[in-house]
């Protein structure tokens, strides 16, 4: 059983930056491909960014790019999501995941296990 706990959320203007963190109870980064995910109110929970497992390959959807970052310290079972230019349409509940896919994969059904979720608002 993995638990996943994310921290980081907050408010924060638009055009500015948080950084999000999801410990894990066990080593991830050789055992589990981790992604991020958000909910926003009536949408459906999509893919944000992913890293796969041995952190090699990431990926993010389009509207992220170049704005967010994933990333992981092996030692502390961490994986990271570096937020900048954040913009309103960013707002949502943040999730943090793990497959125990190798490959990264963006569907929600793929990951086994999920953390609490944090919630990001973005005020314009």
């Amino acid at each position: 059983q993995v638990q996943l706990v994310e921290t980081g959320g907050g408010l924060v203007q638009a055009g500015g930056s948080l950084r999000l963190s999801c410990a894990a109870s066990v080593r991830t980064f050789s055992s589990y491909s981790m992604g991020w995910f958000r909910q926003a109110p009536g949408k459906e929970r999509e893919f944000v960014a992913g890293i796969n497992r041995g952190g090699l390959s990431t990926d993010y959807i389009d509207s992220v790019k170049g704005r967010f970052a994933i990333s992981g310290d092996k030692a502390k079972n961490t994986v990271y999501l570096q937020m900048n230019s954040l913009k309103p349409e960013d707002t949502a509940v943040y999730y943090c995941a793990a497959s125990s896919n190798s490959r990264l994969t963006y569907l929600a059904s793929t990951y086994d296990y999920w953390g609490q979720g944090t919630q990001v608002t973005v005020s314009s």
